[in-house]
């Protein structure tokens, strides 16, 4: 059990003495508390007690520079090792005194730690930073001085359980040293990981705690122990984001995406305006609720009685959309307020996106002085389709479906209308987050949880305001449901000054990459990427189990979609020879019945059928890929046809598996990929990689909630 008093007392100290890191053996101190092992170690003051430690803990030893203004102790020639006798270790007490202070002549100095020197072991680094999106993180890598070079570390979010230990040791690319290589021994997992969760536990309970450094951390068969610990303080680093509780978030959201009535603050008569845009697309898209035009100037919109102010309206308002410039939301969003509006839809710019940060943080106070939610500014609006309503002055979208979406960026946010539209991809919702002064990603994941007209949540998103509340929020939602996130911006930029090796790799898009995929979320490497799986993933059945098989009728995408395979993370099935004898009873004796299993190009409609259905029949196989090779002895509508045939046969006896197909051919292969998407089978013309890329994001949503 961890000694949070002794952890209290040693900050305490700290504190009193304004410092912002810990000295050596405070950091050993805390590290006990939470049951990490350290070395032996002792303090000295004077090289004689120097020597008198060094052979009470027995030689050889480390000497190490003890100073709260002297972090890196190496760059300060503070550090030496391997002295293995009286001697070295009275001139090395010496030496390291006159570097410090050539190093820093102002530096305090408190004495030379004496400790313990390990010869043995695998150096790692697990380390813990405070990170600007997603709070206490902690990390696991190869460490020693090369750790910043090879970068070869995973995060996941602190606390950590012991299963996310081990797979944080599992997850490095060098995982294979760790298990023994060589004749070497493995070292012990259930140690390092030990050390992880103790290292969750010490910067959760304190969270002032901006960064923690054991590194080198050296891992034996017979342990774990973090050799040297640096540790920096700093009060900010317990700051919390102010959060809504799940309850709050539903009451609010309901209201906004199904509103009994809906105002337009700055509504007009004009085309070509935003609030003559907005008003026609809530009038024609069907919106039955009520419609109430704000504009002091009109009697009359587009049929509806205008009011100079939302105050005048009678009855309730629920949502507000803003149609009108930057400078006059405030005084409008006060009125708003004293309505008792739950929604305020800020489409205007002009706010944090320009750097008027002042003006965007007036509005957010103004909004929860009256407990209203804003979406926004600086967006197109928003669309609900069960309700027929389109709070926007882009296009209107009206093909209904379970798909939700939504997008950081107008631009982007166009784009999936566009293709939403050409693809025939029915959705529940398309929102606009903009800036994200208050509503933002975990807020919609909140209510497409719940709601039953959305199967799949889709998001374009260039950072996260709460990387915590997204990341929790994401980890409930998508056991029940895929979440597919773009994130924008994958490219490093470079770590912010850190003072730890910890903090430096913590400043990459690695540290997305890690925790979103701990959420159980799909992460799409592209715009098109995301649309497809969104597209896809509804439609595919969820696999029962791990084994993929390829049919192909062309070798050469049988390679490729077999290379497609393992970039997508999918296990091609050994085929059994029961399996291999019965495939080979529809395929010419030239061909293959291998994995893939090729049928060869000059093949009739019956052999692509009966391959086809033997896939679906036997439970050992879980999923098929299907590779078309245009031929005129089977055309490719002759493909779709059949394919989408045997199919539904089979699900017709309830057997669901996920079947995908590459076409390759002429332009015909268009319109037979379209057909098969019709009939559930996700199939594109020219591609091999499409296909098993949208499997593949099955698999990983499926794995993630624990359904195989």
């Amino acid at each position: 059990m961890a000694d949070r008093a002794a952890v209290e007392r040693i900050l305490a100290q700290a504190a009193a003495e304004g410092r912002s890191s810990l000295t050596a053996p405070e950091g050993r101190a805390v590290c006990e508390a939470y049951s990490i092992p350290t070395p032996a170690e002792r303090l000295a003051t004077t090289a004689e007690e120097a020597v008198a430690n060094a052979e009470a803990i027995g030689l050889p030893v480390v000497l190490k520079i003890v100073s709260p203004d002297i972090l890196h102790k190496t760059e300060a020639g503070g550090v030496l090792v391997g002295l293995r006798d009286a001697e070295a270790v009275k001139a090395g007490f010496a030496q390291i005194i006159d570097s410090a202070k050539a190093y820093d002549a102002e530096a305090r100095i408190l004495g030379i730690q004496v400790q313990q020197m390990l010869t043995e072991g695998q150096e790692v680094i697990i380390g813990s930073v405070t990170d600007p999106t997603f709070g206490k993180i902690v990390a696991f890598g190869l460490g020693g001085v090369l750790v910043e070079v090879l970068k070869d570390v995973t995060f996941r979010l602190a606390p950590t359980s012991a299963e996310e230990a081990r797979s944080m040791i599992d997850g490095i690319q060098a995982a294979e040293i760790l298990r023994g290589v060589r004749g070497a021994e493995p070292v012990d997992r259930d140690a390092l990981a030990a050390v992880i969760t103790g290292l969750g536990e010490l910067v959760t309970d304190f969270p002032q705690l901006s960064e923690v450094d054991l590194n080198p951390v050296l891992a034996t068969p017979r342990g774990a122990t973090a050799v040297d610990v640096r540790i920096l303080v700093d009060p900010d680093a317990a700051t919390q984001p102010h959060r809504f509780t799940q309850e709050e978030i539903l009451a609010s959201m309901n209201r906004i995406m199904k509103p009994a009535s809906v105002a337009v603050i700055g509504a007009s008569a004009e085309a070509g305006k935003i609030g003559n845009s907005v008003m026609k697309n809530l009038v024609n898209g069907g919106y039955a609720g009520e419609i109430h035009p704000i504009n002091p100037k009109a009697a009359e919109i587009l049929d509806r009685k205008a009011h100079p102010s939302i105050t005048d309206v009678p009855g309730d308002v629920d949502v507000a959309v803003f149609a009108i410039p930057a400078k006059f939301v405030p005084a409008a969003l006060e009125e708003a307020g004293k309505k008792g509006v739950a929604g305020a839809i800020l489409i205007p710019s002009g706010f944090g996106e320009t750097g008027n940060i002042e003006l965007q943080d007036q509005v957010v106070a103004i909004a929860r002085k009256h407990g209203v939610r804003i979406l926004g500014p600086n967006i197109y609006g928003y669309y609900y389709t069960p309700e027929n309503l389109s709070a926007t002055f882009c296009t209107p979208y009206d093909v209904k479906g379970g798909v939700a979406l939504s997008s950081q960026s107008g631009g982007i946010g166009m784009a999936i209308l566009g293709f939403s539209r050409s693809a025939k991809m029915g959705v529940s919702s398309i929102v606009g987050v903009g800036n994200k002064a208050d509503i933002d990603e975990d807020d919609l994941l909140t209510f497409f949880e719940q709601d039953d007209n959305t199967e799949l949540v889709a998001m374009h998103l260039e950072d996260l305001k709460d990387g915590r509340a997204f990341a929790e929020t994401a980890k409930r939602v998508s056991r029940r449901k895929p979440v597919v996130v773009l994130k924008a911006g994958r490219t490093s930029q470079g770590a912010k000054a850190a003072s730890s090796h910890t903090g430096a790799l913590a400043g990459n898009d690695k540290v997305y990459d890690d925790i979103l995929r701990q959420s159980g979320v799909i992460r799409a490497p592209g715009l098109n990427d995301m649309l497809e799986y969104a597209r896809g993933i509804p439609l595919l059945p969820t696999p029962q189990g791990e084994n993929v098989v390829i049919i192909t009728g062309a070798g050469g995408s049988g390679v490729l979609l077999s290379d497609a395979c393992v970039d997508h993370g999918l296990d091609l099935m050994t085929i059994p020879p029961d399996l291999d004898t019965a495939f080979r009873k529809f395929i010419p004796p030239f061909g293959a019945a291998g994995n893939p299993v090729d049928i060869t190009g000059g093949e009739p409609p019956s052999t692509y059928r009966n391959t086809i259905a033997l896939g679906l029949e036997d439970d050992r196989i879980h999923a098929l890929i299907l590779g078309y090779w245009h031929t005129i002895v089977t055309p490719p509508m002759v493909f779709a046809e059949l394919v989408s045939e045997v199919v539904e046969e089979y699900r017709a006896k309830g057997i669901h598996k996920p079947v995908v197909a590459s076409l390759s051919g002429d332009v015909e292969v268009e319109e037979a990929s379209d057909h098969l998407y019709d009939h559930g089978v996700v199939a594109y013309p020219y591609t091999t990689e499409k296909p098993v890329a949208v499997l593949g994001a099955k698999y990983r949503w499926a794995r993630a909630a624990g359904l195989l």
